[in-house]
Formats: C-alpha cells, sequence, structure tokens
C-alpha cells in the first residue's frame, strides 16, 4: 500500500514544484527588470547632473 500512495504523490508533488519554479523565475525575471530600469535611471540621471556640469563650466560670464 505505501507503494501505491508514493506513486499517487509523484504527479501531485511534481506539478507543485513546476508552479513553484514558474513563479520563481517570474520572480526572478521582475527583479532582473527593475535592476535594469533602476540602472538606466541611475544613468540617465548621472548624465544629466554631468551635463549641467559641464554647461555651466562652459557658460559664458
Amino acid at each position: 500500500m505505501s507503494d501505491e500512495a508514493g506513486t499517487a504523490e509523484q504527479p501531485e508533488n511534481t506539478g507543485h514544484k513546476d508552479k513553484r519554479k514558474d513563479r520563481e523565475w517570474q520572480i526572478e525575471r521582475g527583479v532582473a527588470i527593475r535592476a535594469g530600469f533602476y540602472i538606466f535611471g541611475t544613468h540617465l540621471f548621472a548624465g544629466f547632473v554631468w551635463l549641467l556640469f559641464f554647461l555651466g563650466e562652459h557658460a559664458s560670464k
């Protein structure tokens, strides 16, 4: 009887593990996208600040 119970549980556990892997993949993808936006935004802001310093240095006084 324990063999029957073990076989009956395997498909359910496999399905549960697949759902967990899909969810983890979605979370990892979300983190990667968010990190990409943060990196892009930080570089954009740094470029803007650099532009302000450059224009301020070359402004006619």
